[in-house]
């Protein structure tokens, strides 16, 4: 009796890539820090991190703001050089007219560059649209995690949950006192400060260049449109980003994920009209 062809047994999906539960649901933070109503998280939050395509993201935007440099094609060439040619027991170094002083090659004070960067060299990096926008499906997956945050050196409350959500009150903040007042209660003001403790002189030959000082970054709030939560502008290392320009970079400075993050209900609200119910984008993003 012929046997029975067995099922091909199917593997196991591992738990790094499992897909994660789908309707977490978030309480809303008021102004003074008590846990309030709670509100259902868009499925964009449940989505799998992949900090390989934020990275990518993040590499391709710097990249593509990169401009063209390198010197002039005469730079190091404007000397009246000479060569006295083989034989004399002397290098073959040009050097300046009626002198001795050699001019003008590599090797000498003032020469030109020998493999200087060449302004026709091309910078910019391509990546997929699709992988555009996971990459910033998955940086707002990140915030939905302490763990990231912690990865990132955030300074996190031990009672905070993530993501953390205020009231739409948050939006209509426009003085500094005030703003700090909201952070103070809520523990968020030690991050600031972190942030504030963190900025230092930059090393190496960037301080000639208009990049003196290294700022960490801190806070990032997300509003529903620009000119609002103008309180917390002006502190060290804290962003505010209406959602229609939030991108990849916003999310995960240098190209690492876990930024602690302040949306609101309004917010979160279109995140979800944005995003397709699978987590999948609905439509094109600003980019990365």
């Amino acid at each position: 009796m012929a046997e029975e062809p067995k099922s091909p047994r199917r593997r196991r999906p591992s738990p790094d890539h499992a897909s994660p539960a789908k309707g977490h649901r978030i309480h809303v933070l008021t102004l003074e820090g008590k846990a309030g109503e709670t509100l259902a998280l868009p499925e964009v939050f449940s989505e799998t991190v992949r900090p390989d395509l934020v990275a990518r993201a993040v590499r391709a935007a710097q990249a593509n703001r990169r401009q063209a440099y390198g010197p002039s094609r005469k730079a190091g060439m404007r000397h009246s050089v000479q060569w006295s040619g083989k034989g004399h027991g002397v290098s073959r170094t040009p050097r300046l007219m009626e002198s001795n002083r050699g001019a003008q090659a590599p090797n000498t004070v003032g020469g030109r560059g020998a493999h200087p960067p060449k302004p026709a060299t091309i910078w910019s990096q391509k990546i997929n649209a699709k992988e555009r926008r996971r990459a910033l499906i998955s940086a707002l997956a990140a915030t939905r995690d302490a763990r990231w945050a912690l990865e990132r050196g955030h300074e996190v409350p031990d009672h905070l949950h993530f993501p953390v959500v205020f009231d739409d009150a948050l939006e209509s903040v426009d003085s500094a006192a005030r703003a700090r007042e909201i952070l103070e209660g809520t523990g968020l003001w030690t991050d600031v400060q972190r942030a504030s403790e963190g900025i230092h002189v930059r090393a190496g030959r960037g301080k000639l260049r208009g990049r003196v000082r290294r700022h960490p970054r801190s806070l990032l709030v997300v509003v529903s449109a620009p000119g609002r939560a103008r309180g917390f502008r002006n502190f060290p290392g804290v962003d505010v980003v209406p959602i229609h320009s939030l991108g990849t970079e916003h999310l995960a400075p240098g190209g690492v994920p876990g930024r602690l993050t302040l949306f609101t209900p309004s917010t979160l609200k279109l995140l979800g009209e944005r995003y397709a119910p699978a987590g999948l984008p609905a439509g094109a993003g600003r980019g990365p």
